[in-house]
């Protein structure tokens, strides 16, 4: 359930912003990608506040002690948008793809050595499969400088300290769930407003006219609301399973994502995608046949 509810989210966040970008990029210059998260955290701050009014949750007011402890998942989070970013810039998506399996491999070592995950010999040919079946789709585009490898690094490294911090978070941070998702999100955008700034994104937003409509206020707020719910699905999922399966379930979550672009926004399927989607089904459904069985 936890698992489910977490895809689900995932996928509905990236169509949100996918429908986003494909609506209003082409009528600025540059991007809006740091300011898109602050507007969606101020949208889930005040959606978490708003259920703690109407008493429908608890959680205590933020102390400069709570934020102190919460600070490590957001400085992670936000070391993994900028590297992100760069790795975008200086390498292909496919190499992009490739280096996102090596990274669910570095999530399982420090799942293993600070958790202590088991580790299954049929969760290692999981995770064979798909970083083979990523190297096969994208082995007609493999290239990558120093410059490219260096960004890739150190997006991989932040990506799985950004998930197994937050494990140790939700794990000894006496907060619940409802605090940590506003905590979260406060933080966010104590991070990210003042990049946004520095790269000129709010100067963007405010000089164009063509963003300023209903249409694009409601999608906005919509995918907050939705990042609301991400959060509280994001930590729940980690909590309850842990940092290897949230981080495999964040992979597989590419492939729903793939055949409803597909659909919706007639995003183009190569004969390497479809090869890199039934692959990693393939390495999905032996990752879950390896845990089910574990649990037997």
């Amino acid at each position: 359930v936890a698992c489910g509810a977490y895809a689900f989210c995932s996928v509905s966040m990236v169509l949100t912003n996918k429908s986003l970008a494909s609506s209003y990029n082409h009528l600025i210059e540059g991007d809006l990608n740091l300011l898109l998260v602050v507007f969606q955290a101020i949208v889930a701050v005040v959606a978490v506040e708003g259920c703690r009014k109407m008493k429908w949750v608890e959680y205590p007011p933020a102390s400069l002690d709570l934020m102190k402890q919460w600070a490590p998942v957001n400085f992670f989070f936000c070391l993994m948008l900028f590297t992100g970013m760069g790795s975008l810039e200086h390498n292909s998506v496919p190499m992009v793809t490739i280096f996102k399996n090596v990274t669910n491999m570095i999530t399982f070592f420090g799942d293993y050595m600070y958790f202590d995950a088991k580790a299954e010999p049929l969760v290692l040919l999981a995770f064979g499969v798909m970083l083979s079946g990523a190297v096969a789709a994208a082995w007609n585009d493999i290239s990558v400088g120093i410059t490219g490898l260096m960004w890739m690094a150190a997006n991989c490294f932040s990506c799985a300290a950004y998930v197994l911090y937050m494990k140790y978070a939700t794990k000894n941070i006496k907060v619940p769930k409802f605090g940590m998702v506003y905590l979260n999100n406060v933080l966010c955008v104590c991070f990210l407003l003042p990049a946004a700034l520095i790269r000129g994104e709010v100067t963007t937003f405010l000089s164009s006219q063509a963003l300023h409509t209903f249409d694009y206020t409601s999608k906005n707020l919509f995918a907050g609301l939705i990042g609301f719910f991400l959060n509280f699905a994001s930590l729940n999922c980690v909590s309850a399973t842990g940092p290897t399966t949230y981080a495999i379930v964040g992979s597989m979550n590419k492939i729903p994502v793939a055949i409803i672009g597909y659909v919706i926004f007639d995003s183009k399927i190569t004969p390497e995608t479809w090869m890199f989607i039934s692959v990693s089904m393939a390495g999905g459904f032996l990752y879950s046949y390896a845990k089910l069985r574990a649990k037997k």
